[in-house]
């Protein structure tokens, strides 16, 4: 472990993670196996390392350090954000989801999860955009021809605030095929 100029604990690259838990800032970070290293996360449609460290800082705690859920916790984010990255409806939830977070019943694949995800709104858009841009193209693979997100976007639906029962609703109603 090394800490960076801001007094914060970090792994060095490669360094493989177990069960571990450690202060990010003001959040705790916990890993459930896997690699803890943004920057192998990243690639050049994201943008930048930034969007996987923030990922890692707030959303590998469920979702796992490289997407692929937690049983009985949090689905894997792994395939269907690149869809929905495809439309605008689609965008809308994605935006959503992490600024007002979701709760209730959903299913993902042949999993069912009933729980609730906290919602990130104490996060600014440009960030918001970065860890959706992150695990869009990084985790989810998306192609080519899908646009990154933007905070502008983010911004956008800020504006129109909701609960998470809300959010669940609108991913219901979504006519992207898969999960």
């Amino acid at each position: 472990m090394t800490a960076t100029p801001a007094g914060r604990a970090v792994r060095r690259a490669g360094m493989p993670w177990s069960w571990c838990t450690l202060a990010a800032g003001v959040a705790g970070l916990a890993c459930l196996g896997g690699v803890l290293t943004p920057a192998a996360y990243a690639d050049e449609k994201s943008g930048s390392p930034e969007g996987a460290a923030a990922f890692q800082s707030n959303c590998a705690l469920c979702h796992g350090p490289a997407g692929a859920g937690v049983p009985a916790l949090a689905p894997a984010i792994t395939d269907y954000p690149a869809r929905y990255a495809a439309t605008s409806e689609g965008r809308r939830q994605l935006a959503m989801t992490v600024l007002y977070g979701m709760f209730g019943e959903i299913t993902v694949g042949d999993a069912h999860f009933n729980g609730q995800m906290p919602d990130l709104s104490r996060l600014d858009d440009a960030t918001l955009a970065a860890i959706l841009n992150f695990v869009v193209f990084d985790l989810a693979h998306a192609p080519a021809d899908v646009k990154p997100l933007t905070a502008a976007e983010i911004a956008a639906e800020r504006a129109h605030t909701v609960d998470g029962a809300a959010v669940r609703a609108h991913r219901k109603s979504l006519a992207i095929a898969g999960p």
